[in-house]
């Protein structure tokens, strides 16, 4: 039989699957997947709920639902102090994940490069690839994550059609400065470039650190795509809602492409989110206390089991290095062991970059799961490595 596609084909069952795999074999507490193991917020589920049975439920318009794109621009006021025509400025995805193949499909050429930090979340190289743009990796490394300015210079060529920029950074839990932003705006504005921003954890920023989007940046206005996702604003990863900013022009470059993808998203759900989007500030604050909480939460295990925690800005994520646990076989390794040892299920950070020599001493753990979850797995860790 003909083969199917060589570049999708090239990729096998993410890491993510096969420790989860592993971790139900086991029985083992699963901190590797990336998702909160709540309900999310009751009041945003009961519109949903109410949505589907006093609304049509036929294909709501293309870009989506007036409700929910107003509800993007007024956020976008709101945080960030951004003017967006949510009628011109604005589209609903399904998904975040769409959102950028929507994108990729949309600006990419054979052949264009494009400017990714690693580590970066798995499915943004095979996007990237099949739409045939070529990756140029900038590496960050743990435990600061400190953004090479020499290396990012040197990334950006006449051949850069645009950067993918994950902020906060999945899985580094980095947030970028101001200087970090200014320094990526300057190049690509210098190159003649796009800017693709995720920037799904935008409300969970820790340390009073404040999120900067770098669309508010000076020139990037008409140059950038903001991404956001209430899977991860209202811990609904399941929902799969995700919405665009940007300037007319981009948009509709984008809104093309989107056209031939999923074409639309349910409507009870984008207008629950349209809810849930313009509730009280101090949601959003307490989301971002909440996770806070809970990073320190397992920082304060991990060290007590020998673990030296990296640093971590945002996300659901906290990556700790392992070389004082004296384990010497590398991360993948180590994180079976502890699956079938420990009864703890982490991810070896090593499968987030795509390089040679990645990092093998660091291991991923997830956080935005129930406190007395958080405890018991610091407790088998210790227990294992007393």
């Amino acid at each position: 039989m003909k083969q199917g596609n060589s570049i999708l084909g090239e990729y096998g069952v993410t890491v993510f699957e096969l420790m989860s795999r592993l971790a139900m074999q086991h029985g083992s507490i699963n901190l590797g997947q990336g998702f909160p193991d709540d309900n999310g917020p009751e009041d945003v589920r009961r519109v949903a709920a109410e949505a589907l049975e006093d609304r049509p439920n036929q294909y709501p318009p293309m870009l989506g639902v007036p409700e929910l794109r107003q509800a993007v621009a007024s956020h976008g006021k709101r945080f960030y102090d951004l003017d967006v025509d949510w009628q011109a400025e604005t589209m609903v995805t399904s998904g975040a994940t769409e959102s950028l193949a929507a994108c990729f499909l949309a600006l990419i050429e054979p052949g264009d490069e494009v400017v990714c930090f690693e580590p970066l979340y798995d499915s943004y190289l095979p996007m990237i690839r099949r739409a045939g743009g070529v990756p140029k990796l900038v590496r960050l490394s743990p435990p600061d994550w400190k953004l090479p300015e020499d290396r990012l210079r040197a990334a950006f060529s006449d051949r850069t059609k645009l950067i993918l920029l994950n902020n906060p950074l999945n899985p580094a839990g980095k947030a970028f400065s101001r200087a970090e932003l200014d320094l990526i705006a300057e190049l690509v504005l210098a190159h003649d470039a796009y800017a693709v921003c995720d920037e799904v954890y935008e409300h969970i920023v820790f340390d009073g650190l404040a999120h900067i989007p770098l669309i508010t940046l000076p020139g990037m206005r008409d140059r950038a795509v903001k991404i956001g996702s209430a899977g991860k604003t209202f811990s609904l990863t399941g929902w799969k809602v995700g919405y665009a900013t940007a300037a007319p022009e981009l948009l509709q470059r984008i809104a093309k492409a989107h056209q031939f993808l999923t074409f639309t998203t349910p409507p009870n759900l984008q207008r629950a989110v349209a809810y849930g989007l313009e509730k009280e500030a101090s949601y959003f604050a307490g989301l971002a206390a909440v996770m806070q909480a809970k990073r320190d939460r397992i920082a304060e295990g991990l060290v007590a089991a020998g673990f030296q925690p990296a640093t971590c800005q945002g996300t659901y994520f906290l990556n700790a290095d392992i070389r004082g646990l004296g384990f010497a076989d590398g991360d993948v390794a180590f994180c079976e062991m502890i699956t079938k040892e420990a009864g703890v299920t982490a991810v070896p950070v090593s499968a987030f970059y795509a390089g040679a020599e990645a990092p093998s001493n660091f291991v991923r753990f997830c956080f935005s799961k129930q406190d007395d979850i958080l405890d018991a797995a610091s407790e088998k860790l210790a227990t294992r490595f007393a």
